[in-house]
């Protein structure tokens, strides 16, 4: 089963890399480190991922304004 994420943070270190901490919600960290090239690309599947579920949203709101408008 996941785990609930509650918070993390992104911290550069001294060859260039970044460290990840990931926390879940009973306070257990996970620790990764990632190249700067790969966080790029954790920021690329986000972007598509919000970017699709925003696309969703809207569509739902077009309807209900439609729904509405046709009342």
């Amino acid at each position: 089963m996941a785990r609930i994420l509650s918070q993390f943070t992104i911290t550069p270190d001294s060859d260039g890399d970044y460290t990840l901490h990931l926390e879940d919600e009973d306070g257990e960290t996970i620790e990764m480190t990632a190249s700067y090239e790969q966080l790029d690309l954790i920021v690329e599947a986000i972007e598509d991922v919000l970017d699709m579920d925003e696309e969703d949203a809207l569509e739902v709101d077009a309807d209900e304004e439609e729904k509405t408008t046709d009342e």
